[in-house]
């Protein structure tokens, strides 16, 4: 019987044991699915497990693989894909009760472009409801209750991806796919000590995927290393015709290989990106913050513009939420959802005028020109992913977190690509997270540069013990 060890190992690591037949995917996927059922409920991680489907795209895989069809590096690992992703035949409850018993005839398109390599599906991952779309005060805001952080089980996963952290972090899969309106992929990834790559906004098709701001929503894998983001993300690029916000066909596919030569980067430290820090998260920072200086030796304070981005991001995705969920909000079913802001809040983000969301919409193009001519003198920009480890199950978030966060407002605004990775922990155990930000379309520069990171660090290959 294979240790816990197996559990943890990248998909690198993975995938050089199935191509050499050393590991089968029907056995492997038979160990994450005994482990996500044994303590999938433990951490709330799991909408619903798939052992059906996985078993049989596991033996398929196998029977590819037997015969000599290797597919790459994502051929017979099992993943888990957040539920407001639809699989056809299976419950996508976006996390929220109104739409317990959805359940669509069709795939998102991620999902076929997944098992068109090979991966396996073995669940759905629990999330908070809606992905925060009616927006939320309690981690208990999801059909699942609170995600468990398997770092320390009285702390939040933090969301919406919520249940995809918690899996990747308990070594329930070898990788989750996570989504991101405003901070879905980097805060989970930062708090569960994960690496999570949110792509260019339009470079992977949301096809199939719950709507909640469509001039924001990304989709985006969360994995053990920056390298394992890189390899899912050439899985999951590209153009869609039935998604017309993918970009082009030229811009949106993307190829990995760890052979090619990272250029030389122009790194620039944000020091403006947190107020102050807490939660004893200032001296792994700080450590990290050394590290970059002798991988990075050319590396230089710099700054985000001010402006009343947060305001102008805050307001495009209560419009658009609105919009989103209008006849759930016009039915009156928003009052079976969890929590109590998001039984009211859709009521309210219907009263913002037109002529409010144009406004924001021209902050927007102020800001895209701004951080345009940031990344004619910077290629890539490093800040700490939260000024915050992971917070307890019961605080109050909009009290709790209610700290200003200008890079999750300007990178989501602007589209632009990040990846989470960790870079320490607090002395009480908890991880911290350091995030790359690049020009939209430089989506191989955050890579290389946390790949570069994580070659100088071990953070990344240090997992919670799970009994």
């Amino acid at each position: 019987m294979p240790g816990e060890e197996i559990f943890f190992l990248s998909i690198s690591e993975l995938s050089k044991r199935i191509e050499s037949k050393k590991l089968s995917p029907v056995e492997l996927t038979e160990l994450y699915l005994d482990r996500s059922q044994k303590f999938g409920p433990r951490f709330n991680a799991y909408a619903t497990l798939t052992p059906e489907i996985a078993l049989e795209q596991a033996k398929a895989a196998e029977r590819d693989i037997q015969r000599g069809h290797y597919r790459g590096s994502l051929h017979g690992i099992p993943y888990a894909a957040k539920d407001l992703l639809a699989v056809k035949g299976v419950p996508t409850t976006w996390g929220a009760k109104p739409f317990v018993n959805q359940v669509f005839e069709y795939n998102a398109t991620i999902i076929d472009h997944l098992k068109n390599v090979g991966a396996v599906m073995i669940g759905k991952a629990a999330m908070i409801e809606l992905a925060g779309g009616m927006g939320y005060r309690f981690a208990s805001a999801s059909l699942q209750g609170e995600a468990k952080n398997p770092w320390d089980s009285a702390c939040w996963t933090c969301g919406s991806s919520s249940g995809s952290g918690a899996i990747v972090a308990g070594g329930l899969a070898g990788f989750a796919i996570g989504t991101e309106t405003w901070g879905s992929i980097i805060c989970p990834s930062a708090f569960c000590g994960v690496s999570g790559l949110r792509p260019t906004y339009g470079r992977v098709s949301r096809y199939g995927a719950m709507a909640l701001a469509p001039s924001m929503d990304k989709i985006g894998p969360m994995a053990r290393s920056a390298e394992d983001c890189a390899r899912i993300f050439a899985a999951i690029a590209g153009h869609d015709p039935k998604d017309r916000g993918t970009i082009a066909i030229d811009k949106a596919a993307f190829t990995y290989s760890p052979s090619v030569e990272m250029r030389k980067l122009r790194v620039g430290w944000l020091h403006n990106a947190w107020n102050s820090f807490d939660g004893g998260s200032a001296r792994p920072v700080a450590a990290a913050r050394s590290v970059l200086k002798k991988i990075f030796s050319g590396m230089k304070e710099t700054s985000l513009p001010v402006g009343p981005w947060e305001e102008a991001a805050s307001l495009i995705v209560q419009v658009e939420s609105a919009a989103s969920f209008r006849p759930l909000i016009r039915s009156g079913k928003i009052s079976e959802l969890t929590d109590p802001l998001g039984q009211v809040s859709g009521y309210l983000n219907e009263q913002y005028s037109a002529a409010d969301y144009g406004q924001a919409l021209k902050v927007r193009e102020i800001l895209q020109k701004k951080m345009d001519a940031i990344f004619e003198d910077f290629d890539v920009l490093v800040a700490p992913s939260q000024p915050v480890p992971a917070t307890p199950l019961t605080l109050n978030l909009e009290t709790g977190l209610a700290f200003p966060d200008p890079l999750g407002a300007i990178g989501n605004l602007c589209g632009l690509p990040a990846l989470s990775v960790p870079c320490g922990f607090t002395e009480k155990n908890l991880p911290i997270g350091l995030e790359f930000v690049a020009g939209a379309g430089d989506d191989i520069v955050v890579i290389q540069a946390a790949r570069a990171f994580q070659q100088h660090t071990d953070w990344h290959r240090r997992h919670p013990k799970i009994h």
